[in-house]
């Protein structure tokens, strides 16, 4: 079984309005991890069904199969339909390939770095 880890926090930005969780990827998301992982997400959403700002911090993160690409898919639609907004910040070049070649780069933001994200979210 490889390792996943994700941490989750709260993020205070400058206008305090607005609720956005950090979750902090380290490690690989893969055929022996990712269902039991992806419910942590699932129930951070469902904590906060309104106007969630989700920022993914991928800078750790070494690989996600497709399954994990389908589940970054489902928690970008739920959050979206919330009126929320999901944000992936610090994403390896060979995860981001993947994730151009399906197309989530047209649907999903990504930044350079989590600072980058974390003022997007804040305006």
């Amino acid at each position: 079984m490889t390792d996943i880890n994700i941490t989750i926090e709260d993020l205070a930005l400058n206008n305090g309005d607005k609720l956005v969780k950090l979750a902090t990827f380290s490690g690989q998301l893969d055929e022996t991890n990712v269902d039991e992982k992806a419910k942590l997400i699932y129930e951070l959403i469902e904590q906060n069904p309104k106007s969630l700002n989700l920022l993914l911090n991928f800078e750790n993160l070494e690989y996600m199969n497709s399954k994990a690409i389908g589940y970054l898919t489902d928690w970008y639609s739920k959050v979206s339909e919330g009126g929320g907004k999901l944000v992936v910040a610090a994403i390896k070049p060979n995860v981001f390939d993947i994730l151009e070649v399906v197309g989530l780069t047209q649907l999903i933001e990504f930044f350079s770095t989590v600072d980058e994200a974390k003022l997007a979210l804040a305006s």
